[in-house]
């Protein structure tokens, strides 16, 4: 792992005092009571993150929750720190395929640190929030944590917002003759398979958040409407993604109803066609009896079965056709 791949951050009485010092004087930092420090690392080997465990005195479990790419959303409340674990999303609207990333936190008494992978997400979409609400910082850790929650969030958010843009897409496409029924379908199954993605990220926000902002968790008076509105956007988050479930699930079972509807039309117009072609059918093979009938043997006898044959036909096509089925 590289310098390159880490960050701090220095406060002191909630102001900002300095920016990537040394990874090596965090702890040093720590024994100052008007201090608080973050350390963000991107994307840390093992080693390093049990080096950074010793010195900060992290649990064991925690540490490996962090390395671990599949973890559930969750807090974990600690001896000594909470372990905070929660996905960013980021939704590809061309194939409809969800990407997420894990960024995990381990909240001390004055020391924020956050461990994610790098890839697309951006730890400074954290950073600028924090510059925002610079105020909430003499708050302390609670503040930091807030910080990078309420961005998760908000990428959640966002990821929700496309899928009931793309799922009203969607709807409009059902009655779409001219588009394709394969794609259509192969277009609902990816949207589908991202939205369970997405409420696996979304629904366990709400413990997590719930766990952070408890009473009993020494949060700010101050710093309380903060995370009660972060409640409120994960409540709205997570309501959202159960009726766009029920959408989608409209929309895949409106899609084979729309296709039985359009399999009965054309069963329909084939039957047509066929009683159309039997009534010449069966007019020729009448007239081809080896039995005298009006015009046997003459050029009269097969124009009047040609008239017959026109009539009845036109005769059959004309109810069809009033009935809706050709």
């Amino acid at each position: 792992m590289t310098e390159a791949a880490v960050r701090t951050r220095l406060w002191r009485d909630g102001v900002l005092e300095k920016e990537d010092f040394p990874f090596e004087e965090l702890s040093d930092y720590l024994c100052q009571p008007d201090c608080m420090v973050w350390a963000d690392l991107q994307a840390p080997d093992a080693a390093r993150l049990s080096e950074l465990g010793e010195e900060l005195s992290l649990d064991k479990l925690a540490i490996e929750d962090a390395v671990a790419h599949h973890e559930r959303p969750k807090a974990s409340r600690y001896a000594s720190h909470t372990f905070l674990t929660a996905r960013a999303l980021q939704l590809d609207r061309q194939s409809g395929e969800l990407s997420d990333i894990q960024v995990s936190a381990f909240v001390l008494k004055q020391a924020f640190v956050t461990v994610h992978a790098g890839e697309w997400f951006d730890i400074d979409t954290i950073v600028e929030r924090w510059d925002e609400n610079a105020e909430l910082m003499r708050y302390g850790v609670k503040a930091l944590a807030w910080g990078m929650l309420d961005v998760l969030v908000d990428s959640q958010f966002d990821v929700v917002q496309a899928l009931d843009d793309e799922i009203e897409d969607l709807e409009d496409l059902l009655f779409d003759q001219a588009n394709g029924a394969h794609q259509l379908q192969r277009r609902t199954f990816a949207l589908r398979k991202s939205l369970v993605r997405t409420r696996r990220a979304v629904l366990p926000m709400r413990e997590l958040v719930n766990t952070l902002a408890r009473r009993d968790n020494d949060v700010p008076p101050e710093l309380r409407p903060y995370l009660d509105d972060l409640y409120d956007h994960v409540l709205r988050a997570a309501e959202w993604t159960e009726s766009l479930r029920d959408m989608i699930g409209s929309v895949f079972e409106t899609n084979l109803s729309l296709q039985d509807a359009r399999l009965n039309t054309i069963m329909k117009k084939l039957t047509s066609y066929t009683a159309l072609i039997a009534i010449p059918t069966a007019v020729t093979g009448f007239y081809g009896q080896n039995v005298p009938y009006p015009g046997f043997g003459q050029h009269s006898g097969f124009v009047s079965s040609l008239v017959v044959i026109a009539l009845l036909a036109s005769l059959v096509y004309l109810a069809f056709k009033h009935a809706g089925w050709l």
